[in-house]
């Protein structure tokens, strides 16, 4: 069984029911939907399409929204400027464009207090470098740095700028809405800046039936300074590289990536390395050689997933992508792995009891890690430890916390009724189950994290089963 997990974004190339199923039966185990891009109505459908699709497999499928988050873009132009090194270029606020032909709104209306002489713009996620060289009234004059055409609503960073933009903009907290109706099993917050931005978004998440989990998106220098508190208050994390790539130092990216993989494993939370990993499959049917290193790296590091973002939306060989993706980590995951989970905080009982299972798994090279699990925590903890040898199969009542384990380094969930009474019952019936699944044979040996019943009380244990 792989056990990182792969993450498609849907888009254009892979949205229709066929291919939604082609794409479950390639490997594919949570499905992003970009609110950059995605109208409600789109989401209703294909929401409704996914989870019919993986009902037809009887397989699990999460489903994760990804806000668009407070986007710093310049405004429409009649047509595309060239710009050229040494050139001026002013930037407007407010609708007030310069009457000067190299000139562009911007969105932002705060844009001039946030901004000081001598900060670099980027505009174009990075294509176009622009120095500030003053501002004035509701303009900001650049001199511009590197060569090349400015379209309409082009994306600006501003590398080491504290915007004061919300966390949530009213159209993420009207996208979240949706999210909250069709049910998704995570949000992913865009540019998070510190850690009661996913306070805010928990707030909203926790008003629903079925609670998503909240990602944080590390995506500029804020974060990365802010990361500790973040992580802490976090479900889980993703390596943000498209835009983390512009806002840092580009030499800076492979240490920032690797520090925020290391402090999820040891804190216990899981990690998603994301942007750009087989970029060159949007238009060819194999991956570069950077490209498969990039993503062996990943999957070296034990990531908990993997992510395509273009190479699914857009890209002619989606279905090769998630493919290639399976291939590398199958691999990796057969040779040496980072190990980064070994300094894992365990904080809890609970946690140190799966610490107790993972360690009696590995020693007997189990064939399966069994968890019994209501909330889907106590398969969480297992999964952030890392078991060497043993898939984790997560046994759930509820077919929502099934789904919020997709994510999850190692965890195949199943969902299966509970005799809360008998929990010796619980534990018989399901191992019937996963034999006539197939995923268990006669004389298997497993490891069970469950209940069990210690006179009239019921306690958390830890068994060795032979099948």
């Amino acid at each position: 069984m792989r056990r990182t997990k792969i993450i498609a974004t849907l888009g254009p190339a892979t949205d229709s029911p066929p291919l939604l199923g082609q794409l479950l039966d390639a490997g594919m185990n949570v499905a992003r939907l970009n609110m950059s891009h995605g109208p409600h109505d789109w989401v209703r459908r294909v929401v409704a399409d996914l989870r019919a699709a993986a009902a037809a497999r009887n397989v699990r499928i999460g489903i994760m929204m990804d806000t668009q988050g407070p986007a710093i873009r310049t405004g429409d132009l009649p047509t595309a400027l060239d710009l050229q090194p040494g050139e001026k270029f002013t930037l407007t606020v407010r609708g007030e464009r310069s009457e000067e032909l190299h000139s562009v709104d911007v969105n932002y209306e705060h844009f001039v207090d946030d901004i000081s002489v001598g900060d670099v713009v980027l505009v174009d996620n990075g294509a176009l470098h622009m120095k500030v060289l003053a501002k004035f009234a509701n303009k900001v004059e650049c001199e511009v740095l590197t060569p090349g055409k400015l379209g309409s609503r082009r994306h600006i960073n501003l590398p080491g700028v504290k915007v004061s933009l919300p966390a949530l903009t009213e159209k993420d907290l009207a996208d979240v809405q949706v999210g909250l109706e069709v049910g998704v099993d995570y949000f992913a917050l865009s540019f998070v800046r510190e850690a009661r931005d996913i306070q805010q978004l928990k707030t909203l998440a926790g008003r629903a039936k079925h609670k998503p989990l909240v990602i944080a998106k590390i995506e500029d220098q804020l974060a990365v300074k802010n990361f500790d508190e973040i992580v802490r208050e976090a479900d889980g994390v993703m390596v943000a590289r498209g835009d983390l790539g512009i806002e840092c130092p580009y030499e800076d990216l492979p240490i920032i990536q690797r520090r925020i993989v290391k402090t999820c494993l040891r804190l216990g939370r899981p990690v998603i390395v994301a942007t750009h990993m087989l970029e060159s499959m949007i238009e060819s049917p194999l991956p570069t050689r950077a490209e498969i290193t990039d993503v062996a790296n990943a999957v070296f590091e034990q990531a908990d997933a993997i992510m395509l973002s273009g190479e699914t939306t857009v890209g002619k060989y989606p279905l090769k992508c998630i493919e290639v993706f399976d291939k590398i980590s199958r691999r990796i995951e057969r040779s040496l792995s980072a190990n980064f989970h070994e300094r894992a905080e365990l904080t809890s009982p609970r946690q140190k009891l799966v610490k107790s299972a993972v360690v009696m798994a590995d020693e007997l090279k189990a064939d399966a890690l069994l968890v019994f699990t209501i909330s889907g925590n106590m398969a969480r903890h297992a999964a952030s430890l890392r078991p060497r040898y043993s898939p984790i199969y997560a046994i759930c009542e509820s077919p929502g916390v099934a789904d919020s384990l997709s994510l999850n380094w190692g965890v195949r969930a199943l969902v299966h009724p509970f005799d809360h009474d008998r929990p010796e019952k619980t534990i018989e019936t399901a191992l019937q189950f996963l034999v006539g699944r197939g995923i268990l044979k006669p004389g298997n040996t497993t490891v069970v994290i469950s209940s069990i019943s210690a006179g009239e009380q019921i306690v958390d244990a830890v068994q060795m089963r032979v099948v």
